[in-house]
């Protein structure tokens, strides 16, 4: 290669280099803050089970004991103490010396755990679902507590948060033998800039595909690019959602999401735009008074929801109980029928925390009436992405045991780690006596802008908030910081 080709390739390469670094510093400004804010929610939330263990221990805490008394029984305990409520749920505990859990729903629609001893069926107190350390977690981790508009804030930061990783890789790995010098190294007698960028560089660089996990799954949550794009083409079954519904899911529009309570993930990725199916048995019309008197006489009543507009001619919980045990169900959570034509829901999933194992994923809906099973999905039924996503989403919440939830803790750690390093490192970097974001200088050379161009507009194509956020980035840039960064001189 001649002496001016070379010349020209060095000048293209570094070219790109300050283009690729100028857009990592863009991507970094906006995505630093929301992952400092996602890496310590999720931090609280991926300890939730001790947080809330110690803060509620005296209502959670049982002496165990050789004999249990029928969920029946405990459900009829939970009604006689808040009779004007109305009962969701029961989810089975994990622990025999931890209470078993119901869920209500009060006349003023707050959503309450009420704990039980399953030994005596005493209840022991309520946790407020809506309020709780986990949930207001949750919110701030999904939505900043300002619903769609914190959703789409944050599916921008994890799709620039991509955009952030791919060009953060490239200015890590290696291309002279200078940049050799801190790969995989930590270089403390070059002064602290060095140091700084080598810690920020070499700890982003190891946990880069890690981080890239975590966004991923994560966006399986968002509004658009989760819930419209991939979620919509992964939902199970395909023709309950797009074709001929079976006849008892064709008079409501109940969905799976529909039986999640308040901010929490009950159901599987996959289910929740899936239409829930219907009891097929029309009940048998009571009037007001019978049905109140059947209320008052609990013995002869099966109790299912303390509600005067439901009827109570099912099954009964313990008939559910004991299918779900014939079915193989070991945890799992059970959701009550919302309405006369509703179903009995048994769950065992990962996304909720019943399992660690997504392959093990179950959910069944039983009429309420004749107890017959209506739907089945097991993992075998989940398309290859609902797979992935099942098992993302386990990993990334920490329930595939001690050793996951420890990891994720160090991963999130990490994150805040390099999150506050780059930070660092652009306030040590920018100019003292200019007040200005101070973006990597350019370096020109014909053709490197149609490079960055296709990546860019690749990306947008993949996540499109990303996109829309890229447009106004560049146009920001080319009108008004792009004067605040002197070019190169190309030499």
């Amino acid at each position: 290669m001649s002496p001016p080709s070379i010349q020209i390739n060095k000048r293209k390469q570094k070219s790109i280099y300050h283009l690729v670094w100028r857009w990592h510093f863009y991507a970094g400004l906006y995505v630093v803050p929301f992952l400092l804010m996602l890496s310590v929610t999720g931090l609280v939330m991926l300890f939730d089970d001790e947080i809330e263990t110690a803060r509620y221990s005296s209502i959670l805490e049982i002496q165990n004991q050789s004999t249990q008394t029928d969920i029946r029984t405990q459900v009829l305990a939970v009604q006689n103490a808040f009779p004007t409520a109305v009962v969701t749920q029961f989810i089975a505990t994990k622990d025999q010396s931890i209470a078993n859990r119901f869920s209500i729903q009060t006349q003023e629609n707050k959503q309450l755990f009420v704990t039980v001893d399953p030994y005596t069926a005493e209840v022991l107190g309520t946790i407020d679902r809506s309020n709780s350390i986990y949930n207001t977690a949750n919110k701030i981790h999904s939505s900043l507590l300002i619903g769609d508009l914190g959703d789409y804030l944050i599916e921008i930061s994890a799709s620039l948060g991509i955009l952030m990783l791919i060009s953060g890789i490239y200015l890590w790995l290696p291309r002279d033998a200078v940049s050799k010098m801190g790969f995989l190294k930590v270089r403390t007698k070059f002064g602290r800039r060095v140091m700084l960028r080598d810690l920020h560089s070499n700890t982003a660089g190891v946990f880069s595909v890690i981080l890239l996990l975590f966004f991923i799954s994560g966006l399986s949550w968002t509004g658009l690019w989760g819930a419209k794009i991939v979620q919509a083409w992964n939902s199970f079954p395909s023709h309950y959602v797009w074709g001929e519904k079976p006849a008892s899911s064709t008079r409501q529009s109940l969905t799976h999401a529909d039986l999640n309570h308040a901010s929490e993930e009950e159901m599987p990725w996959n289910l929740e735009l899936t239409p829930v199916p219907e009891s097929s048995q029309k009940p048998h019309d009571h009037s007001k008074m019978l049905h109140n008197e059947m209320l008052q006489k609990s013995s002869q009543a099966e109790p299912f929801l303390a509600s005067a507009d439901i009827n109570m001619n099912n099954i009964g919980i313990n008939k559910v109980i004991e299918l779900a045990s014939s079915l193989g169900f070991k945890q799992y959570r059970i959701f009550f029928p919302k309405t006369e034509t509703g179903v009995f829901t048994i769950t065992a999933n990962s996304m909720a925390g019943d399992i660690i194992d997504p392959s093990n994923d179950r959910t069944v809906h039983v009429d309420q009436y004749s107890g017959e099973v209506l739907m089945d999905v097991t993992w075998d039924q989940y398309s290859s992405l609902a797979k992935l996503v099942a098992l993302g989403v386990t990993l990334h919440q920490g329930d595939m045991g001690v050793i996951n939830k420890t990891v994720n803790a160090m991963f999130c750690i990490s994150f805040i780690l390099i999150s506050v390093l780059g930070t660092i490192m652009w306030w040590i970097r920018r100019p003292r006596d200019q007040n200005s974001l101070s973006p990597p200088p350019r370096f020109q050379s014909d053709g490197v802008w149609i490079t960055g161009l296709t990546a860019l507009v690749a990306l947008s194509i993949l996540f499109p908030l990303g996109g829309i956020a890229i447009i106004v980035i560049f146009t920001l840039d080319y009108l008004a910081l792009s004067k605040l960064a002197k070019p190169l001189n190309s030499a």
